[in-house]
């Protein structure tokens, strides 16, 4: 079969072996495959991410000197069955699956080591337990979505935002595009998106984010709006808290500090926006954690693979909630699907392109330039581009 090889940088096509399925695992003929942004990283910089994984007990991840079919985002029909597989469902019929795979006792990330090859190629492996159908008329361009659609549901139910509150994108490459997505799903009435690139801001006009800011132009805590209890600066906190304080000892009968109790659980008083950070660069942390309201999360989504500071006094100042997020659950990867086939979300815009097994390094280097592009899919049964 045809596959594309990364190995020390360099992406060639290639000739492999047709892999066979073994013990609960099957045979997938790929239909589509995304290339996400982890992809362009692990191509040139595989070290500091292998020593990262190999920290917190997974050894085997990607690389430089490996030779690995990367690609886990996908989606492909049935072709055949290892032993001991349920057979659930007939050839032909198409599926996606959490990228994870095991070999006897040992788990591996599917497009991510050297011993679980991806879907940038004609064929490859999955777990049957870890497979689902795709429902039907779904099309396979936005099946191959499910993967990335996941990581920003799970960000957004991290990130625990209400439709009353404020959300804040903070860069619109795919994952912050695909959050937009999610967070309009969610019934998020106000979403403020910000980037320096023009064509990413049309791209989350796209994706439904209510304010596009061009930080180079504006600042996205400016677009935040009134009435939704932001507070911006110290004096105005304590202010808040005197100022409630002497209205309940004015109401006769009522013990003001049951009230204040029952009214933060309705929601009252001081409240911070929910912030999601997608960059991935030295410095943007802080940068939020200064600027950000008062009492807002932040969601960080971007991976940033140095060395990082913030300032922890100024985060403990306006009581600012750090969350960090990585992946997803098996449930809310089905979830992500089944929101796809239903019309819950259309991650239409985030396709800019696709292209043959033999355009996949081209594509890669359009995607590092940050350009009009957001995701680009390869279809390996096509020669060339149809439509970069």
């Amino acid at each position: 079969m045809k596959a594309v090889i990364v190995h020390d940088g360099d992406l060639k096509v290639t000739d492999l072996p047709l892999p066979e399925p073994g013990p609960g695992q099957v045979r997938l003929r790929v239909t589509r495959a995304g290339i996400c942004g982890s992809d362009l990283h692990v191509r040139h910089a595989a070290e500091a991410s292998a020593d990262v994984a190999a920290e917190v007990g997974y050894p085997d991840f990607m690389r430089r000197s490996h030779s690995v079919v990367m690609g886990h985002e996908f989606t492909g029909v049935v072709d055949a069955y290892g032993p001991g597989c349920r057979r659930r469902w007939k050839p032909g019929q198409a599926v996606v699956s959490l990228p994870l795979i095991k070999h006897g006792d040992d788990i591996h990330m599917i497009g991510l080591s050297e011993h679980a090859g991806g879907a940038y190629a004609e064929f490859m492996l999955v777990a049957e337990a870890a497979t689902m159908p795709v429902p039907a008329g779904l099309d396979p361009d936005l099946a191959a979505l499910t993967e990335p659609l996941a990581v920003a549901h799970h960000a957004v139910r991290r990130g625990a935002v209400a439709k009353g509150d404020v959300a804040v994108v903070i860069g619109c490459g795919p994952i912050g595009l695909a959050i937009i997505l999610m967070l309009k799903a969610a019934g998020v009435r106000r979403v403020v998106a910000s980037d320096f690139t023009e064509a990413r801001r049309e791209l989350a006009r796209a994706c439904g984010a209510d304010v596009v800011v061009d930080p180079a132009a504006g600042s996205p805590w400016d677009a935040l709006g009134e009435g939704h209890g932001h507070v911006r600066t110290a004096t105005a906190l304590y202010s808040a808290g005197i100022d409630a304080l002497n209205a309940l000892q004015k109401v006769p009968g009522l013990p003001w500090w049951s009230v204040m109790r029952a009214g933060e659980r309705f929601g009252a008083g001081p409240r911070g926006a929910v912030v999601f950070e997608c960059v991935g660069l030295p410095g943007v942390i802080e940068d939020i954690v200064t600027h950000a309201p008062f009492r807002s999360r932040v969601v960080v989504v971007g991976v940033c693979m140095e060395p990082d500071t913030f300032r922890p006094t100024m985060a403990s100042n306006k009581e600012v909630d750090l969350r960090f997020s990585f992946c997803y659950d098996p449930a809310e990867f089905r979830e992500t699907l089944h929101m796809v086939a239903r019309g819950r979300i259309d991650p239409r815009p985030l396709l800019t392109g696709v292209v043959g097994l033999a355009g996949v390094a081209d594509a890669f280097d359009r995607l590092g330039e940050a350009g009009r592009h957001a995701k680009i899919l390869v279809n390996p049964g096509i020669d060339g581009d149809a439509g970069l």
